[in-house]
């Protein structure tokens, strides 16, 4: 499946200027938001669960009170593809109606 084949950096790189807040860390795109409350938080979460399950396609992520952090990766293709651009796409839509 060519949206499960790992991505140069140089492709990385050009996507994430089209994702503002992301960034790469430890070979992973990254990203931390920051909602209203825990509730608000959490209701992010439930939603992006059910995107990421319908995906096949489950993040890293961790929660404290109103903040998210969150990372993906591929790991059977050993790093960054454009599912996890997708999967980050579809966040940013849930975080904007949170």
């Amino acid at each position: 499946m060519a949206d499960r084949q790992k991505l140069s950096d140089t492709d990385i790189q050009a996507r994430l200027g089209s994702m503002p807040g992301w960034s790469v860390a430890h070979g992973k795109l990254h990203r931390e938001y920051s909602f209203k409350d825990f509730v608000r938080a959490f209701g992010f979460m439930t939603s992006a669960a059910l995107v990421a399950e319908s995906m096949n396609h489950h993040p890293e992520w961790f929660n404290v009170y109103s903040t998210v952090n969150v990372d993906l990766a591929t790991h059977d293709a050993g790093g960054i593809t454009e599912l996890d651009f997708t999967l980050a796409g579809k966040m940013e839509e849930l975080a904007a109606d949170s």
